[in-house]
C-alpha cells in the first residue's frame, strides 16, 4: 500500500510541475500550442484544467482556474501523506 501511495504522491508532484510549466508558458503569447513539445504539454494538462475552467470562467481575460487546480492537487497530496507514512510503518 505504501508503494501505491508513494507512486500517487510522486505522480502528483510531477503533474504539479507540468501544470506550473504550462501556466508559465501562457505568459508568452507567441508560443504555437499546435507544435511539439507544447502540444503534448497541452494534451496532458488541459483536460484537468478544463474541469476548473468550467467552474471559474476567465475574468477580464485572466484565467484563475489554475490556482484552484493547484490547490486541489496540493490538498490531495497532503491528504495522502499521512496514509503513505502509516502504511510504510505497518499500521
Amino acid at each position: 500500500m505504501a508503494v501505491i501511495l508513494g507512486t500517487v504522491s510522486s505522480f502528483i508532484t510531477i503533474y504539479l510541475g507540468l501544470l506550473f510549466i504550462r501556466v508559465l508558458l501562457t505568459w508568452f503569447p507567441n508560443i504555437d500550442w499546435y507544435n511539439q513539445p507544447f502540444a503534448a504539454l497541452a494534451q496532458i494538462t488541459d483536460p484537468y484544467l478544463n474541469i476548473f475552467r468550467s467552474i471559474i470562467p476567465p475574468l477580464g481575460g485572466m484565467d484563475l482556474s489554475p490556482m484552484l487546480a493547484f490547490l486541489a492537487l496540493s490538498f490531495l497530496q497532503r491528504a495522502l501523506a499521512p496514509f503513505a507514512t502509516s502504511a510504510s510503518m505497518g499500521f
